[in-house]
């Protein structure tokens, strides 16, 4: 059987999913009456902002003519030859002129090739699940928009896939559009990656043009599966009847009610058991048994079991999510060799979920556990806030990935949540510190610093300079990609949390795009600003901030308190304070009844005893009373 196993990798926006729609309507994998726009992007929140935010596998079947040579390898089991033959060649009886076989075309009959694709997500806080899909695949479309050129993930994408080792097929997308700048883009792609013009390939996804040429290029250039097993065709004509072990990789999982965890596998060795076959899980320890193997096409689609270099799923029966986990080796062994994994993902940025309601405490729990399963990236532990009281601290790779988690379990998992403000990891004292409310004074402050990348037009130099040296981001170079100009930055992360990416969109004119990685942790004059309602502290709204920021920072935030905090009937007051010091104040008028509109004349001493009792009760009510936080203002805070 002839497989290829690819991915789609480029910057958002630039027409991936589109694309990937004309290769599954041009192989006929779904037929015409139930196509539909960006088909694989199947969440309703994927929809509704038009970008891609989980991976998404399908299986095409494709039919050419004849069969391609593909680009020739030579692993350790075999030697990978032409027409996607891999010939055994642990025989010692083998002599040069046998391998020819490898060269012959058989042009005389159609051959029927399985495509498997992995479609990708383009936002630099969803680059995990592009390393992902790309450690189970052997090449990928590196795809350009003509009108754009090079962008930050065109270019982090495909520098991750010459790491792997990858086939990397250039095409640029778009050129339907009067705009289009295609030679420019062309020696973009030259001058970056080092391609040949002659194999960079022109297509629309919209119309379809020349997709059914990159079908070809696919089938030609994308080596065949490395897995031991696939391809194999033997010399002396016999077979090879040696047992292999069936070891998969698991690069992404989802929870069915029914049928438990179900784990997105490459087969890696051997082929699946047989139903109700135990599986063990080399790291986590757990076992679980085979309840059904199939396909993506892309919805499942059951089959009789899958083999070496095949994608596709595994029913597990697991109903505790956290024994199944993203780069874990699925074996039919207890004792198999572990396959390299993914590196541990860090997440960046940590907020405070609380459940609206606290009874909704352990509903929210659940929900986490099982939302972890399709999203390996997120993070989460308890925690307790004496204002919102229990919830969970959850990390995150960037700003947009909160937001879209937020959503997801709101939308998916009917979970009404509260969120605080997005924090960074702080060392303090050579430790992790996470949750701004438990910093003390006097302590020393590490905070993390990223590598900044921005591809902007030249045109818009200035702007985006000011920009980021007013978030104390620090200049280190700067090389120009024709129109375009990349610039190299370092700046704190916990700059980059706070609105950075939208004043950059604002500043370019939407032009900007942005790739960053962590660097270090550096010293820095941080202070912790807390808000104080009434005297008491909201430890919710505690924030770590930069020292010569930290006044404009507490004058902002009691200024929009006072506008969101409902009044009651004695005086409020807001404080913005560091350690025992108040930077800021703002105060809330009470309600005030007219106590006097009753009198109708008579000596002033009357109105001034009715307004003194009425004094005196609103003093009382201010020893006794307790401002309660509407959940309304602190969702209006946090989003401003």
């Amino acid at each position: 059987m002839n497989i290829r196993n690819f991915s789609i990798i480029a910057h958002v926006d630039h027409g991936k999913s589109t694309l990937a729609d004309r290769l599954i309507e041009i192989t006929g994998t779904v037929p015409k009456d139930k196509l539909q726009p960006q088909l694989l992007d199947s969440l309703a929140l994927e929809r509704e902002r038009g970008i891609t935010i989980k991976l998404a596998p399908v299986r095409l079947r494709y039919k050419t003519s004849g069969v391609i040579p593909a680009k020739a390898r030579l692993p350790e089991t075999g030697t990978v030859g032409q027409a996607g033959i891999q010939i055994n060649t642990s025989s010692s009886e083998l002599d040069p002129d046998s391998l020819r076989v490898a060269s012959i075309r058989r042009d005389d009959r159609e051959e029927e090739y399985i495509l498997n694709l992995i479609d990708t997500p383009g936002h630099v806080d969803f680059s995990y699940e592009v390393s992902r899909s790309l450690a189970a695949v052997e090449g990928a479309i590196l795809l350009v928009d003509a009108t754009q050129g090079i962008q930050a993930q065109t270019l982090a994408h495909g520098l991750a896939a010459l790491e792997q080792n990858l086939t990397l097929i250039p095409v640029i997308n778009k050129i339907d559009l009067p705009n289009a700048d295609i030679e420019s883009v062309k020696k973009q792609l030259a001058e970056t990656f080092g391609f040949d013009e002659g194999e960079i390939l022109l297509v629309s996804g919209k119309t379809g043009e020349g997709v059914e040429n990159l079908l070809q290029t696919i089938v030609e250039r994308i080596p065949v599966p490395k897995s031991p097993g696939a391809n194999v065709i033997h010399l002396g004509g016999g077979s090879d009847t040696t047992p292999r072990g069936f070891r998969a990789l698991i690069f992404d999982s989802f929870y069915d009610p029914f049928k438990g965890v179900v784990a997105q596998v490459r087969i890696m060795e051997g082929e699946t058991p047989a139903v109700n076959s135990p599986l063990y899980f080399l790291q986590t320890k757990a076992q679980g048994h085979v309840l059904e193997t199939g396909f993506f096409a892309p919805q499942l689609t059951p089959n009789d079991g899958l083999k070496a270099g095949e994608i596709g799923y595994i029913a597990t029966g697991i109903k505790e999510p956290d024994l199944v986990r993203v780069g874990d080796t699925i074996s039919s062994a207890p004792d198999a060799q572990p396959l390299p994994g993914y590196k541990e993902v860090k997440p960046m940025v940590f907020v405070g979920l609380f459940p609206i309601d606290a009874d909704e405490y352990f509903e929210l729990k659940e929900a986490l556990a099982k939302f972890r399963l399709t999203d390996p990236a997120f993070s989460y532990m308890p925690e307790h806030s004496d204002a919102l009281g229990a919830g969970f601290r959850c990390g995150f790779l960037g700003l947009l990935h909160a937001e879209v988690v937020q959503e997801r379990l709101s939308g998916e998992f009917n979970v009404d949540l509260l969120a605080t403000a997005p924090s960074v990891e702080y060392l303090v004292d050579g430790e992790i510190l996470t949750n701004p409310s438990q910093l003390n004074l006097f302590q020393s402050i590490k905070e993390p610093w990223v590598k900044l990348r921005i591809f902007v037009p030249q045109t818009y130099i200035g702007p985006v300079m000011e920009l980021v040296q007013d978030k104390r981001g620090k200049f280190v170079t700067m090389q120009h990609f024709g129109v375009a100009v990349e610039m190299i930055y370092e700046m704190p992360l916990s700059e980059m949390v706070s609105n950075f990416y939208d004043r950059l969109k604002s500043v370019s004119s939407g032009f900007a795009s942005l790739d960053w990685e962590l660097l270090d942790f550096r010293e820095v004059d941080a202070v912790r600003v807390d808000i104080m309602v009434s005297g008491e502290k909201v430890d919710a709204l505690s924030t770590i901030v930069f020292r010569p920021k930290a006044e404009g920072f507490g004058r902002r935030m009691a200024e929009k308190l006072k506008e969101v905090l409902p009044r009651q009937n004695f005086t409020i007051a807001i404080q913005a304070v560091i350690g025992g010091t108040i930077i800021a104040r703002e105060t809330i008028s009470p309600f005030r009844k007219d106590v006097t509109a009753k009198l109708y004349g008579g000596d002033r001493t009357r109105k001034d005893k009715l307004l003194e009792k009425q004094k005196k009760g609103k003093k009382k009510m201010k020893m006794v009373g307790r401002v309660e936080i509407p959940q309304e203002a602190f969702l209006s805070i946090l989003k401003s």
